[in-house]
């Protein structure tokens, strides 16, 4: 085939890791015999962009030809591993990218998420033969969903006219489904260096490591984290490297710190790495994967990671996914770096120092680490290959899907639709929902020989399980349709069905041991799911952990008084403490959380419990001394309910417990999974 990438951005030499990856893709299909192009910008700014341009071409021995005008719109020219490179102005780019369409005449088109502003893509649509596919690689330069930064239907309509959407991640392609409707796939398209070869990356890892490294210091990425860290800890050196991401202000509150060093970006990742003790990953908004995260595993360096967006699955189940507050807001404007401009909510730096201290610490706990690491990450490698997506492209080549996708009129906003249709609409995205809507971490775990799956409690989400990282088992957060990113389906209100959803989303993940650990109403689903895995004759779980909940059989011949009102909700929201004052004084994050605390709180009202045969396995149960709703006898009740043994365990504190001793909570997980 012929094809071209259409790149709003850097190409060769490029540091970024959606850039490099766009790159090596290209690559991979030229070396499979495929005449492949590209159109990228210039990498020098300014007037004299080209001229340091090929000085940076010829500093790394590539020889390059300067237009001189005309077709060619002054573009630089140069081939690399195979591949045809036109790099022209930002002023030209769209100019030399219609010339090179024109001249090329390629059979796909590759446009990608690099160009927010779609420069490239509307005239890539307009070709008349040449099938497009498009490669999302941020969330936030899409322009719909929660994530993205300027929502645009005109936009969302022209992705939708695509003969293909590739996600990076499993959690890009769920949210252009979610949120556009849009068939996304995700197939591999962020490959590694083919010369190194599948066991060919050094081991770099050192405890005696020189640095604690970011790469691309900027809001987005947590550099509020990262300052927090390196302020915690004056005695260590840190090492940040600026790239596309980092502005004035970022440059001077770096340069404020002595223990900070400004490293410059390098083609050679093995350079930086080399002298990595540990990598920080503490990005704040919905990360699509993070290439620089396997790379740093792949050579055994120790990764602290956000637990947000697709980087649970570049982490493969390898400590450690850390807790951040992320990003939710943005300023209808962008900085001198062309990046939206962020609100950064406070960020809890709590559980990142302790990590980043044990590692620091404990050279024990640090090359058990990296080990993981490097395992983990060689063995994805080992069966990352450009074949998924050739197939992926001759398939399209051969459909006659762009002319049905371009006459498909925009979706309706949700907006547009009656109440009836909203709710309707609600039901079709729940049940549609895939596996990984529902356990949004459970593939991430591959490392790990356990799961722990966290059940919420009413109107509770996935992130309270996110502070919680454990050595002995991978946690993974289970997140209910009403809620985050689920927002926009429909609640359950009733335990039967719920409990079918979940077992039916839940099988997938099934393959490996686990635990069933639930808080308040989040114990009594998993108590009841636990039993219709047995029915089924499927896998039980080693153990389930109940935490602030009555044993069921409280709940024996229980009769539903009237649902609460608003208002006693809330009460009885914030005598136990779940929430946060500023969140129930807000109306807008009030209107947020309601449906899905009323739509739990009904559920749970209505839960009748049914005598059946005790559990053939270890049941424990958690509670706080100070819990106004559970009395020692409700954490007693549960050993009823199983014929392998029981504990009971209190803790200091109220309902939630766990957030006013978080350590002794960890401590008695750990023991308890040992």
């Amino acid at each position: 085939m012929r094809i071209l990438l259409a790149q709003n951005s850097f190409y060769y030499p490029a540091h970024g890791g959606g850039d490099k990856s766009n790159r090596l893709l290209l690559e991979a299909l030229a070396a499979r015999g495929h005449a492949c192009a590209v159109v990228a910008r210039m990498s020098g700014p300014g007037d004299d962009s080209r001229e340091s341009y090929l000085a940076e071409l010829a500093a790394r021995g590539v020889e390059a030809q300067a237009g001189t005008g005309g077709s060619d719109d002054g573009a630089v020219q140069f081939s690399r591993a195979g591949v045809e490179v036109s790099a022209a102005s930002a002023a030209n780019l769209r100019a030399a990218f219609v010339a090179r369409l024109e001249a090329f005449q390629p059979e796909a088109i590759l446009a990608s998420t690099d160009d927010p502003a779609q420069l490239l893509l509307e005239p890539a649509l307009r070709h008349p033969t040449a099938r497009l596919v498009y490669l999302a690689r941020a969330t936030l330069a899409l322009p719909f969903g929660p994530d993205c930064a300027f929502p645009s239907e005109a936009k969302t309509a022209r992705i939708r006219a695509a003969d293909g959407v590739v996600g990076v991640s499993q959690y890009v392609a769920d949210y252009i489904r979610r949120y556009a409707g849009i068939p996304a796939v995700h197939v591999p398209i962020s490959l590694l260096e083919p010369e190194a070869g599948p066991h060919g990356w050094p081991a770099l890892g050192g405890f005696d490591n020189q640095f604690v490294t970011l790469v691309n210091p900027c809001a987005v990425k947590g550099i509020a984290i990262f300052l927090a860290l390196a302020d915690a800890f004056p005695q260590v050196a840190f090492a940040a490297v600026p790239t596309w991401g980092t502005n004035q202000q970022d440059r001077a509150a770096l340069a404020a710190r002595g223990n900070i060093r400004l490293l410059d970006p390098v083609d050679d990742i093995d350079r930086l790495l080399a002298r990595t003790r540990v990598l920080l990953v503490p990005s704040l908004w919905a990360e699509a994967r993070s290439r620089i995260v396997l790379e740093a595993m792949l050579r055994g360096v120790p990764v602290m990671a956000a637990n947000v967006g697709g980087i649970p699955e570049a982490k493969m189940g390898v400590p450690y996914l850390l807790p951040v507050n992320p990003i939710t807001r943005y300023q209808t404007r962008v900085d001198e770096r062309m990046v939206p401009v962020a609100e950064v909510p406070q960020q809890e730096t709590g559980p990142w120092r302790e990590a980043l201290g044990r590692l620091l610490s404990d050279q024990a706990h640090f090359e058990e680490i990296a080990r993981a690491s490097r395992a983990a990450a060689l063995e994805y490698a080992a069966h990352l290959s450009v074949e998924p997506f050739e197939r992926l492209l001759l398939d399209t080549h051969r459909s006659g899907a762009r002319q049905a996708a371009v006459r498909r009129p925009p979706a309706a906003s949700p907006g547009d639709l009656s109440p009836e249709k909203r709710r309707l609409l609600a039901l079709r995205l729940r049940k549609q929902a895939p596996p990984a809507a529902w356990f949004p971490n459970a593939q991430a775990g591959a490392g790990c020989e356990r799961r722990l799956f966290w059940f919420p409690h009413a109107g509770g989400g996935a992130t309270a399980a996110q502070s919680f990282p454990l050595d002995r088992a991978s946690v993974c957060p289970v997140r209910l349709p009403g809620r985050e990113v689920r927002l926009a389906e429909a609640p359950f209100t009733l335990m039967g069905p719920l409990v079918e959803a979940l077992a039916a989303a839940i099988e997938p993940y099934l393959d490996r041991p686990f635990v069933f650990f639930g808080h308040s109403m989040g114990a009594a689903v998993t108590f009841e799911l636990a039993r219709l895995l047995r029915r089924r004759g499927l896998p039980l779980p080693a153990m389930l952990i109940a935490s602030a909940a009555r044993a069921p059989q409280f709940r024996r011949g229980h009769v539903a008084g009237p649902d609460r009102t608003t208002e006693e909700l809330l009460d009885d929201v914030r005598r136990l403490g779940g929430s946060p004052a500023e969140v129930l004084e807000s109306p807008e994050l009030r209107r947020a959380l309601l449906p899905a605390l009323e739509a739990d709180t009904r559920l749970y009202r209505r839960y009748v419990y049914t005598e059946d045969e005790p559990l053939p396995f270890p049941i424990r149960a958690y509670g706080g001394v100070d819990d106004p709703n559970i009395r020692r006898e409700h954490l007693e009740g549960w050993a009823e309910q199983t014929t392998a043994g029981f504990r009971w365990r209190v803790f200091p504190g109220g309902h939630f417990y766990y957030q006013t001793c978080p350590e002794e909570f960890r401590a008695a997980l750990e023991e308890d999974l040992g």
